[in-house]
């Protein structure tokens, strides 16, 4: 039995692992691209 949680234990940690790092790609997405998309808006207004 001991043997099982091992393995659960370990297949929930990669899970964690993954979605955390999609989760932190995809907010670093966002904050990098929102205000880019803003900026470009903006200077294409103004030509």
């Amino acid at each position: 039995m001991r043997f099982v949680e091992d393995v659960a234990g370990s297949i929930y940690d990669i899970f964690k692992f993954i979605i955390r790092s999609i989760s932190y790609l995809l907010v670093g997405m966002i904050i990098v691209a929102v205000p880019l998309y803003l900026i470009v808006w903006i200077v294409g207004v103004f030509q």
